[in-house]
């Protein structure tokens, strides 16, 4: 079963609000303003909390935390030819793989 502290969660400051705001990335559309650090962070578990129960009742999926998923280690990237040959030179300047080369920059 799915618990509300299985999210990713972050509280960052918000100078526009003057207050700190919790987030969680599995719930976009969901924040919680304090007015301190801890608050926020423990606003945004309760709300989260609050939103699994009503999916719940409602029959609906509450979505994977990212902890919780599986990732394989790969993704595509398009980019354009000439940044590949860009890339492609440094890689071999510096000896290592393009995806060496990238990862280091990640």
């Amino acid at each position: 079963m799915i618990k509300a502290q299985d999210y990713a969660y972050r509280v960052l400051w918000s100078p526009r609000d003057g207050a700190y705001v919790g987030t969680v990335a599995e719930f976009p559309s969901l924040s919680c303003v304090e007015e301190d650090q801890g608050s926020a962070f423990f606003g945004i578990i309760d709300l989260v909390e609050s939103v699994l129960e009503d999916m719940a009742a409602t029959g609906e999926e509450a979505p994977i935390p990212f902890a919780l998923r599986s990732y394989s280690g790969k993704f595509a990237l398009r980019i354009p030819p000439e940044k590949h040959r860009q890339l492609a030179i440094e890689a071999a300047e510096q000896h290592v793989s393009i995806n060496q080369l990238v990862v280091s920059r990640l």
